[in-house]
């Protein structure tokens, strides 16, 4: 049996927290604490930039941590949206049709990694950054304050965009390879290697 090693250091330890803090969350939303549940998800998305600005400000990036960084992104935004299903559906419930494409190219966006490659990891794109923070800041808008119909839109087409750059890069790289800049860079990338 093959032991993982990770390296404890500030960015993974985060990383990991959000990992554990999972079960406590579910067990939030099936017991109807929305408070709660809308806090811990906050308190995650907090620790998610913290790790990536603490790795990279203090050249503390590791492979694992890239790993473990990726599964703790997509289980927070799985969370995320399991919880507005419970608390906010009424909100969502006349859009539905434009969230279930949200929902679907997300879900395609990771199994095709996975599926491709046989290993999960997310990609850190320009784009993908950008839309997590709006993503982030429409999470607590929604919970905190209210659902405002603008910002949701704002939302599903910057989803609709990261998630199909996502798949793009993902039919387009031959390995795993989760520090990429952007599918238009990737192609450019490729180009100059095709040219030289």
């Amino acid at each position: 049996m093959k032991i993982i090693n990770i390296p404890l250091n500030i960015p993974n330890v985060l990383s990991l927290y959000r990992l554990f803090s999972f079960p406590f969350v579910m067990i939030f939303i099936f017991l109807g604490h929305e408070t709660l549940f809308a806090f811990f998800i906050w308190f995650n998305l907090t620790t998610d930039i913290l790790d990536g600005w603490i790795a990279r400000r203090f050249n503390q990036m590791t492979e694992i941590g890239e790993k473990i960084d990726g599964i703790a992104d997509s289980g927070t935004y799985i969370l995320a949206l399991t919880g507005i299903f419970v608390f906010k559906w009424t909100d969502f419930q006349p859009h539905a049709i434009s969230f279930f494409i949200f929902i679907g190219l997300f879900i395609i966006s990771r199994l095709l990694s996975l599926l491709k490659f046989r290993v999960y990891f997310g990609y850190h794109s320009v784009l993908i950054k950008i839309a997590g923070y709006i993503h982030g800041a429409f999470f607590i808008v929604l919970f905190f304050l209210n659902f405002y119909i603008w910002f949701y839109y704002i939302v599903m087409i910057s989803g609709y965009i990261v998630f199909t750059e996502s798949i793009l890069i993902t039919l387009i790289l031959k390995e795993p390879r989760s520090h990429v800049k952007g599918f238009f860079w990737l192609l450019k990338s490729r180009k100059e290697v095709n040219q030289s």
